[in-house]
């Protein structure tokens, strides 16, 4: 969850560690920190409580000081943020540096036996005692390299991690490793560069290795990088990779925030998921994952989606889809719970493991849990050459594009476009679809590019009037029946997100078992309502909330009559195929979101105690 930057190269190293550090400030920003190798190789740090500008206002005089770097963005999980526990942390010696990423769980452990033996520390983090685990194994043999010296820490550590680490008796070295945490180095003419993801190096190289699991690399600009297994220091070749996306991909734009562009980005990047695998005119679903293992799919006596979060309520969605179309059993896990409560899975079962990183620690491990029960895993990701990507027997990316908000938008559109996508491949393969049934749907889902950006010409200006009038409200309601339901807990997970304002989703017929006693004149209500399924259960659901004078927002289909004249506030979307409503729902309640925060004065981009990569459990 927190962003690592490294450089080594010709560069200002303070610049481009900088630079990075603000593209990886969506990954942890509760402090920021910069060590930078000076010339005479000692070391000169710079970190504090806050964000990347607080760490510039402190630092401006670093600039072209260096020719090699680190720094961290943090999200906390051990110690609250403060100066000391902003990373780096140095050992004991003052002579070994660490920037890290994850959580180390025997920390305490450990830290027992170095105080045991005389080592202190100023933080309360587990990266500190790792840093002083390093440093223990070099003081009691002087002898070892400092390679072997983190090799040996780490073997002892377990956990989640990536790691940058410095050391000032071996100038020009920068060691990095993985496990459980992303970590990237990015390959340029006679430089290289480390980053929890490539946006921080996109610009100056299209060239990058992604490092894998359980493997640690040296690298210096004289002997390049060596990769090698942590456990038994295998030698590993580089594997180097072309970076799939650019630099504008990764800047606003010109709207004002990356959470607005994105909600806006979202008809290219539907179309972009449905590319090359929706071809109407030929009657077919082309998928190469689903293709491959179609049979095995096709033939599965249970599926389980296991997702956390947004991808979680996306699964619901998925739920539908595929016990409408394909008929097949499914149940949605969050994947946080999933490899706990010890689940019945067996080599009959497909799990479906959905994340917009690839990256997520707890839908990792429960994608680990499946694998090893013998189900076949297929995964729904967003990050190519992600973790879950390289760890499941087969899948799809969605091709959203870099989504830089913490708030997921289109990526959780576009994971209903794939979960769409194979609901009705299976279904059509095995007979439960009819031709002209399965003609209609793709069709239907053909036209969603176009209705959603329909949506958005014609909505913003609503949501926006609209979100003014609600900008101090201390509680919303958010209903929906059928589909629309796993979409209302979306909406008031996005409203809870971003406005801090306390929000829950309910199905519309449950409103009255319990919610409905919270319903008064200040109570607003946000109400999905297209004209299909249930929709006069809809409307009965309306009436109820109005006779307790609760305030109406309703998403309706245009030209609506009836819940519209009950409504204090309606946004109209086009119609759809019921099974595809909530990709359009989603987008006004994504709106009334953003727009309710930014009157609220909240980042949007970067709301208050999250992240974007969860990589922790």
């Amino acid at each position: 969850m927190c962003g690592i930057v490294g450089y080594t190269g010709f560069r200002d190293a303070y610049d481009v560690v900088i630079n990075g550090l603000r593209r990886l400030e969506y990954r942890g920003y509760d402090s920021a920190g910069v060590i930078l190798e000076k010339a005479d190789g000692e070391f000169e740090i710079k970190k504090t409580k806050g964000k990347v500008d607080n760490l510039v206002a402190i630092s401006k005089e670093l600039h072209n000081t260096s020719r090699l770097g680190m720094g961290h963005t943090r999200w906390a999980t051990h110690g609250v943020p403060s100066d000391n526990n902003s990373h780096p942390h140095v050992s004991n010696n003052g002579k070994i540096a660490i920037v890290h990423n994850g959580i180390i769980e025997n920390y305490d452990t450990i830290k027992t036996m170095l105080i045991n033996k005389d080592y202190s520390f100023k933080s309360e983090t587990d990266t500190e005692v790792l840093v002083n685990l390093i440093q223990y194994f070099m003081d009691k043999e002087p002898s070892l390299t400092f390679a072997d010296a983190v090799r040996f820490a780490l073997n002892e550590v377990y956990g989640a991690y990536a790691v940058s680490v410095l050391h000032e008796d071996f100038p020009g070295q920068i060691i990095v490793a993985r496990l459980g945490s992303p970590l990237a180095i990015g390959i340029g003419d006679n430089e290289y560069f480390v980053a929890s993801d490539a946006s921080p190096f996109v610009e100056f190289t299209k060239e990058a290795v992604y490092l894998e699991e359980g493997h640690m690399a040296t690298i210096s600009l004289t002997d390049g990088i060596d990769i090698r297994t942590i456990k038994e220091n295998t030698r590993i070749e580089p594997v180097v990779q072309e970076l799939r996306f650019n630099l504008e991909q990764i800047e606003k734009g010109g709207f004002e925030h990356f959470m607005l562009k994105e909600i806006f980005e979202q008809p290219k990047s539907i179309l972009d998921t449905m590319r090359g695998r929706l071809l109407v005119d030929e009657g077919i679903i082309k998928m190469a994952g689903i293709w491959d293992h179609l049979e095995r799919l096709t033939n599965a006596e249970r599926i389980i989606i296991i997702a956390c979060g947004t991808s979680w309520h996306a699964g619901l969605i998925g739920e539908y889809l595929i016990e409408e179309f394909a008929r097949i059993p499914v149940e949605v896990e969050y994947a946080s719970e999933f490899r706990y409560r010890n689940p019945i899975v067996s080599s009959k079962d497909i799990v479906i493991a959905i994340s917009q990183s690839g990256e997520t620690a707890d839908t990792m491990a429960a994608i680990k849990l499946a694998k090893e029960k013998g189900a076949f895993v297929y995964g729904i990701c967003n990050v190519v050459d992600s973790s879950i990507a390289r760890f499941t027997d087969a899948g799809s990316y969605t091709h959203a594009g870099p989504e830089i908000g913490v708030a997921s938008t289109k990526a959780f559109t576009a994971q209903l476009t794939i979960l769409s996508l194979i609901a009705i491949k299976i279904g059509h393969h095995n007979g439960n679809l009819g031709k002209a049934e399965f003609m209609r749907l793709i069709t239907e889902l053909d036209a969603i590019p176009k209705k959603v950006e329909e949506v958005l010409n014609s909505v913003d200006k609503t949501v926006k009037e609209i979100a003014a009038k609600f900008v101090d409200a201390n509680n919303f309601l958010y209903l929906g029946r059928g589909y629309n339901f796993p979409a209302a807990l979306e909406g008031a997970l996005k409203l809870k997100e971003i406005s801090y304002i306390h929000a829950e989703g309910y199905p519309a017929a449950e409103m009255k078992h319990g919610p409905i006693a919270l319903i008064d004149e200040n109570m607003p209500i946000v109400i999905i309502a297209p004209k299909i399924g249930h929709y006069d259960k809809i409307v009965s659901n309306v009436q109820e909330i109005k006779a307790r004078k609760g305030k109406v927002i309703a998403i309706v289909n245009k030209g609506d009559t009836q819940v519209a004249a009950m409504a204090d506030y309606i946004i109209e979307i086009p119609e759809t195929a019921e099974c595809f409503s909530p990709i359009l729902a989603s987008i006004p309640l994504q709106l009334l979101a953003y727009y309710i925060a930014v009157d609220r004065g909240a980042n949007v981009d970067q709301p208050r105690n999250l992240a974007k990569s969860v990589t922790v459990e």
